[in-house]
């Protein structure tokens, strides 16, 4: 198994419980691992045969800029979701930041992890 990674994927999104929090737009950050054989991307030297990691981005900025969930479980969870579903990946992992929720706290989150690292990996004709 190969993993592709992003570090520190940005949105602004509505989350939270509180009244206040459902007004405003908070920064939130994403870091994704997502299993892959690379293998044929390797020798190709193609985009078409990996991962794209743009494609998978810009989907998920999009989702969540849109999004208006009031956990931040409810939004690593969708973002696996996506995640898998759309881009064929067998397991994620997500951890999901809220900087600032917390005052004593420089930073809380969610780490979820979906799926099975070990499972056999799809490839995109399957």
């Amino acid at each position: 198994m190969d993993i592709i990674f992003l570090t520190e994927i940005k949105a602004e999104t509505v989350i939270g419980i509180y009244d206040w929090e459902r007004e405003i737009r908070q920064t939130i950050t994403i870091d994704l691992e997502m299993a892959t054989d690379i293998s044929n991307a390797a020798s190709t030297d193609n985009i078409e045969d990996t991962l794209n990691y743009k494609s998978i981005t810009h989907r998920l900025v999009d989702f969540i800029e849109n999004s208006k969930f009031e956990l931040i479980e409810s939004l690593a969870e969708n973002t696996a979701r996506i995640v898998m579903d759309e881009f064929s990946v067998p397991w994620v992992r997500v951890t999901l930041h809220k900087p600032g929720a917390i005052s004593a706290s420089r930073d809380v989150g969610v780490i979820i992890e979906r799926g099975t690292r070990t499972a056999s990996l799809r490839t995109k004709d399957s």
